[in-house]
């Protein structure tokens, strides 16, 4: 029953971040009243709420009606360092709701449901007529990242690399640091018109890194139009495993011979965080059709692109990075 009640943790959770609960709470206890007053809610309604929520370990009772934050709790603050507020309620959409009822079908057809109810894939109905999801997409993207820029920057030596080509590198947070890091590489940042042109502010013109930095408009499935010593793919392979291979086989043919390729990828099968990744991959599958792929997965997508795997290494709990090479 409880399993079959998750979307109720789902629920409280986003709520508690539409409400402002995280940054309305301070460092001092606070009674469920005086949390009401402050995000503009009925008492004894946000009481129950907040029972649901120390439940969950999202805020603690310390005393009867004495609330304190937790470490997760404090993970929905904007303006903590770790915060995930943007991803959490990116992964609560409301539109996302309607589609969950329905994966029994998309299991059934192994194809997503989002086209067949909204009349648009989804990236067209994002960006069209869902303004505040983009931009909620795009800033939990950026908190994704942020995770990860300094595991990655650390563990990818950059030593005798005079560029690297960030495939899919949304706003460059990724680059940035390894730019960061390294005062003599340079880079290039590929993705979208439109998500190059949002690009982190230290890499567009009059920006710290602008000087070592190009920026590249356009797709990868089609063209990966730099020559690089290094290509970084992360979190761009969550397509069919042909697309996949396709976007690897266009940096082959733009690189230069034994040129690095880094994969950076969650495994639904492998790793502390594979029951997240598992998460991950159904939701993909109901709205785009795509998925994470299993470790073995992966590194047959390398291989049919006409990479040679040199190692695959954990980046943290969610994240696993395989280092390749293109052909000589």
């Amino acid at each position: 029953m409880e399993h079959a009640l998750s979307a109720a943790c789902a629920a409280s959770v986003r709520a508690a971040v539409t409400l402002g609960l995280p940054e309305a709470l301070g460092d001092t206890p606070a009674t469920a009243d005086e949390l009401a007053t402050a995000v503009g809610a009925h008492p004894a309604a946000l009481r129950r709420l907040l029972r649901a929520l120390t439940s969950y370990g999202v805020f603690a009772e310390e005393t009867e009606d004495a609330f304190v934050h937790t470490e997760k709790s404090r993970a929905l603050r904007e303006d903590s360092p770790d915060s995930i507020k943007y991803l959490v309620l990116w992964c609560t959409e409301p539109w996302l709701w309607e589609l969950w009822g329905n994966l029994d079908e998309s299991v059934r057809t192994g194809g997503e449901v989002f086209t067949r109810a909204h009349g648009r894939t989804f990236y067209e109905q994002l960006h069209t007529a869902w303004p505040g999801s983009a931009r909620t997409f795009a800033r939990a993207m950026t908190e994704q990242t942020r995770w990860s820029a300094n595991a990655i920057a650390d563990m990818l030596p950059m030593t005798g690399a005079g560029t690297i080509a960030d495939v899919g590198g949304g706003q460059g947070l990724v680059l940035g640091t390894l730019l960061e890091r390294h005062p003599t590489l340079r880079g290039f940042l590929l993705d979208l018109p439109d998500v190059v042109a949002n690009a982190d502010a230290r890499l567009h013109p009059g920006g710290e890194l602008a000087h070592r930095v190009r920026l590249v408009p356009g797709d990868c499935l089609k063209d990966i139009p730099v020559e690089a010593d290094t290509y970084l793919f992360k979190n761009i392979l969550g397509v069919n495993d042909d697309d996949s291979v396709l976007i690897l086989r266009n940096a082959v043919r733009a690189a230069r011979p034994g040129a690095r390729m880094i994969i950076v990828e969650n495994c639904v099968d492998d790793g502390p965080g594979k029951r997240l990744a598992a998460a991950l991959d159904l939701r993909m599958l109901l709205v785009i059709g795509g998925q994470k792929h299993t470790r073995a997965g992966l590194l047959s997508i390398a291989e049919r692109a006409g990479l040679t795997v040199r190692r695959v290494r954990p980046v943290d709990s969610t994240l696993h990075m395989i280092e390749a090479t293109a052909p000589m």
